[in-house]
């Protein structure tokens, strides 16, 4: 059974999909199940993926890596941060050469997560 917000990949084509409801089937492309990310919460190394959220100016700003922001190269970079402010979701998607980084100008929630997704390393959560 998928649940909301979980991240699936395809291995074989790269596809890769967010459930917006849940299910009782399984995920398939490419004629094989679909993996799914873990969301995972802390880099032993120098917390290079882990997406950071501050309040700042009136506005929130996801910054990923807290002692070494994360590299952003054509083969090393995240691909997407997203940020979940009391069931909401708010998504910016990143490029090669982007600042690793998005800054959502939205009221402040009480519930607040963010989630990046780095094209090597999967997926990372953080909540504030």
């Amino acid at each position: 059974m998928t649940q909301k917000r979980q991240v699936y990949k395809c291995e074989i084509c790269g596809n890769i999909v967010e459930v917006l409801h849940e299910g009782q089937g399984e995920l398939v492309c490419c004629g094989q199940p679909m993996k799914l990310f873990e969301e995972k919460t802390s880099d032993t190394s120098t917390e290079k993926h882990v997406p950071f959220i501050n309040w700042e100016d009136g506005k929130y700003v996801v910054r990923v890596g807290e002692n070494a922001l994360h590299p952003m190269e054509e083969k090393h970079y995240i691909e997407w941060i997203e940020l979940v402010v009391d069931g909401t979701v708010h998504r910016k998607e990143l490029m090669p050469g982007d600042a690793p980084e998005a800054v959502f100008e939205i009221p402040q929630g009480k519930e607040i997560i963010a989630r990046e997704y780095c094209n090597i390393h999967g997926l990372w959560v953080n909540k504030l």
